[in-house]
């Protein structure tokens, strides 16, 4: 692969590329005590993942951004208009944070999750639509079907731990998104 194919596909695909490469080589050493200070890096599969593009749409898998400041630098770093899906179950949280991101790129919120009535006071005049889910599929489907005037990536940033594993949350997200 050449450096302008990498360029291609995009800042955030190229550092994650990049990133798993070295993960894949830190793991491969020899020394055992070494390698298993890496093995938890495992999670760089579900960070700002390409997942597949429909319909001229992006989908990006981020279920590794359990926390507020993971889905901060999530909605930072990508550019343009976002529909962001969110598995939101901490009735605690303060989502305030991700209002500066929100205001400038998120065109719809779906949230997954018992913490809707939050997130819902939180990015009330914030954020044009709001829509609670009862599931990520669901989120997918209303996703799909949200109608836009300007390109919109859909990304799945949970912003919180729902009780599934990281690579549960990214397999479901991924399997979903196939079925569109």
């Amino acid at each position: 692969m050449t450096i302008e194919t990498m360029a291609l596909q995009g800042r955030d695909r190229v550092h994650t590329g990049l990133a798993g490469i070295d993960v894949q080589r830190l793991k491969a050493m020899r020394d055992a005590g070494l390698r298993s200070c890496f093995n938890h890096l495992e999670n760089t599969r579900y960070r700002l993942e390409f997942v597949a593009r429909i319909r001229g749409r992006e989908y990006i898998n981020d279920a590794a951004a359990r926390t507020i400041n993971a889905t901060w630098y999530t909605l930072e770093t990508l550019q343009g208009g976002l529909i962001w899906i969110a598995d939101a179950n901490d009735q605690t949280a303060d989502y305030s944070r991700l209002v500066p991101p929100a205001l400038r790129k998120v065109r719809m919120l779906l949230v997954v999750g018992d913490a809707e009535d939050r997130m819902q006071h939180t990015f009330r005049g914030i954020i044009p639509t709001i829509v609670r889910c009862a599931t990520l599929a669901e989120a997918l489907q209303q996703a799909y079907r949200y109608q836009t005037d300007d390109e919109v990536r859909v990304v799945y940033s949970p912003a919180c731990y729902n009780g599934l594993s990281t690579r549960q949350q990214g397999e479901s997200f991924r399997r979903e998104v196939n079925e569109l």
